[in-house]
């Protein structure tokens, strides 16, 4: 009689499974379907994007689309400067972040939590609210058509990731700074040798999301850069576009191509750090 019921629960459990990696497989084409679109039309000719009924797989494919999108703008130039940029926001969010969560969840000082609880409601202020007086401060600063208004703020951290490394920091045992303090170590020795050594998860979550943010950040280089020569890949594929539409006839191929041209860093960069990114959103939410 066990028998049977074991076997009858196992069989309930492996339908539940079956039931519900479907969903998810089924789910998972849904959010894949524009994807594999935007794949298809980048290896079509012009024919063949308009054709009735869609081929998905082209007999032919043109790969030279891919080239021919390069060539129609300074890919490399626009690749070179969001790469600059880009990397120099991801730099300076995880240091100052981090500091920031460290003094937040490792240092005890009066007013600690209502200084976190206003650092948390910045994260209520819609970016439209702060354009204006952020543009306003940067032009008299004479920032205006460089790259400074793009890679600065980064230095004073953002609300979400101090959040975010905040929760993490706290799951680390203070035992260790206590081992650290008989050691001789400071709190800024203590910081960088220990937090950030045992933080690496976390820390490539930020990264991962910085990252994706910053190169395809279309309005802060559309508000600030003036000249074509420091525009980023999202201005420049805005700019391809316009060039497309101008000749009469939009090269929807063409178009596809660079932009899965300018999306596959993101894709490359999400793999490399997949593990670490689902196991930073797993500890980060363990403690309030």
């Amino acid at each position: 009689m066990a028998r049977g019921s074991s076997w009858q629960t196992m069989t309930v459990a492996t339908s539940r499974y079956v039931v519900a990696y479907g969903v998810l497989i089924l789910l998972s084409g849904v959010f894949l379907l524009p994807l594999l679109w935007m794949l298809s039309v980048s290896v079509q000719d012009v024919e063949g994007v308009f054709a009735q009924p869609f081929r998905w797989i082209p007999e032919q494919p043109r790969w030279e689309n891919f080239r021919e999108a390069v060539t129609m703008f300074p890919f490399g130039r626009y690749l070179a400067n969001t790469t600059i940029i880009t990397f120099s926001v991801v730099l300076l969010t995880l240091l100052s972040s981090s500091l920031v969560a460290y003094g937040f969840s490792r240092m005890r000082f009066r007013g600690r939590n209502l200084l976190f609880a206003l650092c948390l409601s910045t994260m209520m202020l819609p970016g439209q609210v702060t354009m204006i007086p952020l543009y306003v401060a940067f032009a008299r600063l004479g920032w205006v058509d460089t790259w400074y208004p793009l890679i600065v703020p980064a230095l004073f951290g953002s609300p979400f990731y101090i959040f975010l490394l905040r929760q993490f920091f706290l799951t680390i045992p203070r035992e260790y700074d206590e081992a650290a303090v008989l050691d001789g170590a400071g709190k800024l020795r203590i910081y960088w040798s220990i937090i950030l050594h045992l933080a690496r998860p976390a820390l490539a979550t930020v990264a991962l999301f910085s990252f994706v943010g910053t190169w395809n950040d279309f309005f802060g280089p559309l508000i600030y850069i003036n000249t074509p020569e420091k525009a980023t890949l999202t201005l420049g594929l805005q700019m391809l576009k316009s060039q497309i539409v101008g000749t009469g006839t939009v090269q929807w191929h063409i178009l596809m191509a660079a932009s899965l041209l300018v999306m596959l860093p993101n894709v490359v960069v999400f793999f490399l750090a997949q593990k670490h990114f689902v196991k930073g959103l797993q500890m980060g939410g363990l403690r309030g």
